[in-house]
């Protein structure tokens, strides 16, 4: 059971339910929808336009995640730094490394180049305990740098 001094009972539940959508959709072999539609209000948005433009739900980013590490099959995240709820929303920021060693990314093949960055997840849930959006700040620029990806790439400004 959730349970904390300084937090409620429900934003210690809030907090563990997060951390299980982001430990899934870091994980290479259960990133996908299936494996979080378990977490999820059945409207719910995902809001990242410099990153995953074109994802407007949880369970797509969860896939399109999934796709992400077939290029960096190693991701994953180091640390929870900062994670803490009030109400119904949960914030949270972690680090995460990764060598593109696997398939091509985009059209750019592997490098064997090893990144660390940092991201953070602002989140709102339910009533019943399940996410209904998902916001997200990546020091995309940071990770492209390291991997040796074309700048342009990480930069490229969403069309609308």
């Amino acid at each position: 059971m959730c349970s904390s001094s300084s937090q409620t009972e429900k934003e210690q539940c809030n907090i563990r339910i997060v951390k299980e959508y982001m430990e899934i959709s870091y994980d290479p072999k259960r990133a996908t929808a299936k494996n979080v539609e378990h977490l999820l209000a059945k409207q719910n948005r995902f809001i990242a336009p410099t990153t995953f433009p074109d994802v407007n739900d949880c369970e797509t980013y969860a896939e399109e995640h999934g796709k992400l590490m077939k290029s960096i099959n190693n991701l994953h995240i180091i640390n929870f730094d900062y994670m803490v709820a009030k109400d119904n929303q949960v914030a949270l920021r972690y680090s995460a490394e990764g060598s593109h060693d696997g398939e091509a990314y985009k059209s750019i093949k592997a490098s064997g180049r090893h990144a660390k960055w940092t991201a953070a997840g602002l989140f709102k849930l339910d009533d019943n305990n399940k996410i209904v959006e998902f916001i997200k700040e990546w020091d995309k620029l940071a990770m492209w740098k390291q991997l040796g990806f074309p700048i342009e790439e990480g930069t490229k400004v969403p069309e609308k």
